[in-house]
């Protein structure tokens, strides 16, 4: 992507992020909902300093883009991609632990453990995953139930023990036993890669696509999924804190396989482009009505940040 039009999709990308912000904001308000009791305001400040913190929003982005090239009601797609985006931040609220990654710093501010306590992040994680299927099964996600119940699910099997969360226990565990390339790639798909796959997909389930069209989405999400991964990979080997807004060359410090180290940056920059050339392919039936997402498929795999 030259510079022009990397500016110009930068420039599209953080107005989506605007947007998807605004709404993460009015979910994550002080004001109960009904059936809620009351929402402490300790805990609700500790689950915004988790999600309202900057970041390039591009799994909801993904959403609203899938669902535009399928005419998806805006407004039902913009609450999916909010609760994506809430399951994201969770997981990197809980990934930041001293159990898990231990890490002080995310995207240039204090992560919520050190900013609150651990015991305020554990909870404000498990409020936003929860807030993410409340969001779902709402009337407000003004979508068919049949709809919903397949967001549902398939945010779910996303989610859980065959998808991210499965991928994080993966993750931690080539901490002590390194996996080969084959469990690398197992390992990425499910820890980074489930949900950009689902982000992608739920374009087309909110838009009524075909079986065929979900197949292709889902497709595309794999190849920028991974794509996603080798770029971080890269970006931990050659970046510094500074420009990553987090602390890089955690990887190779705590020993961990990854695919850019097991084969070398050339070869993963190799890989990215073959990666963003499937996933342009698999856009190729939609014409200049994808041109957004392949934009985007490029953006991911030459980010610097």
């Amino acid at each position: 992507m030259d510079t022009s039009a990397n500016s110009a999709f930068e420039q599209l990308l953080a107005a989506s992020a605007e947007t998807v912000e605004a709404e993460l904001r009015h979910l994550l308000s002080d004001h109960p909902r009904a059936g809620e009791v009351t929402r402490p305001l300790h805990l609700m400040q500790a689950a915004r300093h988790g999600v309202l913190n900057g970041g390039k929003r591009l799994r909801p982005f993904l959403v609203l883009e899938s669902a535009a090239l399928f005419d998806a009601p805006p407004s039902a797609a913009l609450r999916v991609a909010a609760a994506l985006e809430c399951v994201h931040c969770y997981s990197l609220v809980h990934d930041d632990l001293p159990a898990m990654d231990d890490d002080d710093l995310r995207r240039g501010q204090p992560t919520v453990h050190k900013a609150f306590d651990e015991a305020s992040a554990i909870l404000a994680g498990d409020g936003l995953l929860t807030l993410a299927f409340d969001i779902l099964a709402d009337d407000e996600t003004a979508v068919p139930p049949k709809t919903r119940l397949a967001l549902i699910g398939g945010l779910s099997r996303a989610s859980g023990f065959g998808g991210m969360v499965g991928g994080q226990a993966l993750d931690l565990a080539a901490e002590k036993a390194l996996p080969d390339e084959a469990g690398i790639i197992t390992l990425q798909a499910m820890k980074t890669g489930a949900l950009i796959r689902y982000a992608c997909e739920a374009g087309a389930i909110l838009g009524g696509g075909s079986d065929e069209d979900r197949e292709r989405l889902h497709g595309f999400g794999a190849a920028i999924g991974l794509a996603f991964q080798l770029a971080d990979d890269v970006l931990d080997l050659t970046a510094d804190a500074t420009t990553m807004g987090k602390a890089t060359g955690k990887d190779a410090a705590a020993g961990k396989a990854t695919l850019a180290g097991l084969h070398g940056i050339e070869w993963a920059q190799a890989q990215l482009r073959g990666l963003v050339a499937q996933a342009n392919e698999l856009l190729q039936p939609y014409g200049e009505r994808a041109a957004v997402l392949m934009a985007a498929a490029h953006f991911v795999a030459d980010r610097r940040r």
